[in-house]
């Protein structure tokens, strides 16, 4: 029990924080003329070798983070894709009314704020954190991270 106590959460949030990454990136390979459509969308060249590249990070990155095999590498690597995805592929300022039901901008506006929720968690992931026992977080599961109870520096 010790053995799942200290392991377990850890690796299913991790788990859970990148499993749509591998099934993004199968579905560029299934869906390779739509996903070369949107690589090359934006004003940055080499849609293909765009495309590859985001294949790349998006099997291994979330292989690595999983397994806790530079993660941290993993995981900032994993950001920086999420935040030029979301700046560069879901530009919801650019459509008018991006508000409104019928408005294709409103789907970018999700999909742009999905993408930087992911950073910050992986973020957070990058700069690491002590994996406690289950069963602590679960008999305080209001206390503080250690980052939060740190003591602010004189």
């Amino acid at each position: 029990m010790h053995l799942l106590n200290l392991i377990a959460l850890p690796v299913i949030a991790r788990l859970t924080l990148v499993i749509m990454f591998p099934l993004s990136a199968l579905d560029k390979v299934a869906h390779w003329k739509e996903a070369m459509q949107q690589a090359t969308s934006s004003f940055l060249p080499g849609g293909a070798i765009l495309l590859v590249l985001a294949i790349i990070v998006e099997t291994g990155a979330p292989v690595c983070i999983v397994v806790g095999w530079h993660d941290r590498i993993a995981a900032f690597l994993l950001a920086a894709f999420c935040a030029v995805t979301a700046l560069l592929y879901h530009p919801f300022w650019k459509f008018d009314h991006f508000w409104s039901k019928a408005g294709e901008g409103r789907s970018h506006f999700w999909d742009f704020l999905k993408n930087f929720g992911l950073v910050g968690g992986l973020l957070l992931l990058m700069m690491g954190g002590t994996p406690m026992p289950t069963s602590v977080l679960l008999s305080h599961p209001g206390g503080a991270t250690p980052y939060a109870a740190a003591p602010s520096p004189s």
